[in-house]
């Protein structure tokens, strides 16, 4: 793709569904038809590059795919170099810039989905359809483990449909795959087996005593009088009454630090935040939740999307923001619904806007979809993506709360720490810090598999316990791909506990592993994982995740010490060079299989 733009035209269907976004073009400069005004002086409308991510989409969603008429008549609406716009497009994985169908099957061949069976589905696919290309591929977690093995096929259309197979069997993929879409057209459909999505992903639903879970599967999530019925927006009232200040002072003395791997301390970013001269402040919600095995923010949003736009607000209105994105991953259709219904009822009904219950509060959300890319849960990467860049990590310092998104102050969390928010303002931070919630994802070989809720402190084996392990528990693997195995059952599941065992918490990723799973082959799968989702900007991750792979690959055929120094070696190199988290960690799970399981020796 030039930095020049090469003359071609997008058809009737890409251009309409870049103006219904954009709206119609001022002038010629900007992509319109000319007029005699155009001759004689040039009017252009204001750069607006933040808006690349949704132009993408919006002709990807209608398409199917992005032709170089498309990208190149959204760079003349955005002001955009076309290679830049180019750059943008391919780094994501939902996009594609060359032609395919309009449906296309994504089949999740990443940790559970493949401890579950998802071997046997992709071959059926690759018989029926051939080698993955156009009409399907394969597809990193698509955060349906409690349900896998996992497919999502997504159809472009107007509108277009998207929808979740859970659980995909050998029998009935193919079938899936050419089905027509199942649906009106207004909401994605997800088709399931047995139970609602909510209670099937939640064994706890009912369950006395839960803080986070306790709406899940029991009160309608599409309705805000019945969340404000179960105590909906109580804790917003509350914050009010506290003043920013207060709110800020409540959660520092709770003890909450971020779910999302970084155990941050909230209140301290949220303080340094609000303490920043510049504005505007930012608040953005990471809720792309792609590290393999990880679905614990996807039920919140879907079940209870309410209490993440109250919490949203109470985060604002603390640290003096006017406006909040939240960031969510592509392939979460149900939870994008949702949300979408949610943000807008709220709005509707004056709890979002200006002047939030004649409080004084104005403050809105944007909802941006991701479109496929790991590094995008990065914090810095976020930024990026939302302003229309590379979804690349940014070096640090200047940290998010000097300089984030658009170069001004900004605060981020992921969903599960800021829903946390809640029931500290309406317990108290004594009351919350005497019984911390904590939720995992658990999955793999157990028998109710899903999202519970626990106390800081409670044992992996009373987590198992709960969740009922089927055959014999060889390993567990703790945090995803970025996590460790580990065979103590007695590790308490705390930040300190974990840590102390050799491991990571992380985001609350629980993956048991029988005697079933070939783990030489899981172990490739994470090497290939990380391989795919490095953005290639630092060296030691661009090139150490690929000789990880290839030093696994030989080692699946035959042991050679060789092949496990230089795992160790270019494993040290990633993890003190790397410029984000994800180089740093992609060895990890690697080292604990070596070295724990001994699956080489």
């Amino acid at each position: 793709m030039d930095l020049r733009f090469r003359g071609a035209e997008p058809s009737e269907e890409e251009r309409a569904a870049i103006d219904a976004l954009l709206g119609p073009p001022a002038s010629a400069w900007d992509g319109g038809a000319r007029t005699e005004q155009d001759l004689r002086f040039a009017a252009r409308a204001e750069a607006a590059r933040d808006q690349l991510l949704p132009a993408l989409h919006a002709v990807n969603d209608r398409v199917g795919w992005i032709s170089e008429g498309a990208l190149e008549y959204i760079c003349r609406r955005l002001t955009i170099p076309p290679a830049e716009a180019y750059g943008v497009a391919t780094f994501y994985a939902l996009f594609s810039v060359q032609p395919r169908p309009k449906r296309v099957l994504h089949v999740c061949t990443d940790l559970a989905c493949q401890a579950k069976g998802a071997e046997s589905v992709r071959r059926r696919v690759e018989d029926h359809f051939g080698p993955a290309g156009t009409s399907w591929q394969e597809s990193p977690c698509l955060g349906m483990c409690e349900r896998a093995p996992a497919a999502l096929a997504l159809e472009a259309g107007t509108p277009p449909v998207a929808q979740v197979y859970a659980p995909a069997t050998p029998e009935t993929i193919t079938t899936m795959a050419e089905a027509p879409p199942n649906s009106n057209g207004s909401t994605p459909s997800v088709k399931v087996t047995g139970e609602t999505p909510e209670r099937a992903a939640v064994p706890q639903t009912g369950q006395d005593g839960l803080l986070l879970l306790r709406r899940i599967g029991t009160v309608d999530p599409a309705s805000l009088d019945d969340y404000r019925a179960a105590g909906g927006y109580t804790a917003l009232r509350r914050a009010f009454e506290l003043g920013p200040a207060g709110v800020i002072r409540e959660v520092l003395e709770s003890g909450l630090v971020g779910r999302g791997g970084a155990a941050f301390p909230t209140g301290r970013k949220w303080d340094a935040t609000a303490r920043q001269p510049d504005h505007p402040h930012y608040l953005v919600c990471n809720a792309d939740e792609s590290e393999p095995g990880t679905f614990k923010d996807r039920v919140i949003m879907e079940g209870d999307p309410y209490a993440l736009v109250e919490a949203m607000t109470i985060a604002a209105y603390a640290t003096g923001c006017a406006k909040g994105y939240l960031y969510i991953r592509g392939e979460y259709p149900r939870a994008v619904a949702r949300l979408q219904h949610a943000i807008a009822t709220a709005r509707a009904r004056g709890l979002l806007g200006d002047d939030i219950l004649g409080k004084g509060l104005s403050f809105d959300i944007e909802l941006r979809r991701g479109a496929g890319a790991y590094i995008c849960g990065e914090e810095t990467a976020i930024f990026n993506s939302i302003e229309g860049q590379r979804g690349e990590p940014r070096s640090k310092p200047p940290f998010p709360v000097e300089k984030g998104l658009f170069g001004k102050p900004t605060v981020v969390n992921n969903v599960e720490t800021l829903v946390n928010v809640l029931p500290i303002l309406e317990r108290g931070a004594q009351a919350y810090a005497a019984a911390e919630p904590k939720l995992f994802c658990v999955s793999g070989a157990v028998e109710r598999p899903g999202v519970y809720e626990l106390t800081f402190g409670a044992t992996l084996r009373e987590l198992l316990d709960l969740s009922g392990t089927t055959g014999t528990t060889r390993a567990v693997l703790l945090g995803g791909a970025a996590g460790a195995f580990v065979t103590d059952l007695d590790i308490p599941l705390t930040f300190e506990g974990t840590r102390a065992a050799g491991a990571t918490l992380g985001s609350g990723v629980v993956l048991v592993i029988d005697d079933g799973v070939d783990l030489k082959s899981l172990l490739l799968r994470i090497a290939e994982f990380f391989r795919d989702e490095s953005c290639g900007q630092c060296v030691p991750c661009r090139v150490g995740t690929v000789r990880q792979e290839e030093a696994l690959h030989r080692l699946s055929r035959r042991v050679d010490d060789d092949d496990l120094v230089l795992l160790r070696e270019v494993g040290q190199t990633m993890r003190d060079a790397s410029i984000c988290g994800l180089g740093q960690t992609a060895w990890n799970a690697v080292e604990s299989a070596i070295d724990r399981l001994g699956v080489f020796r």
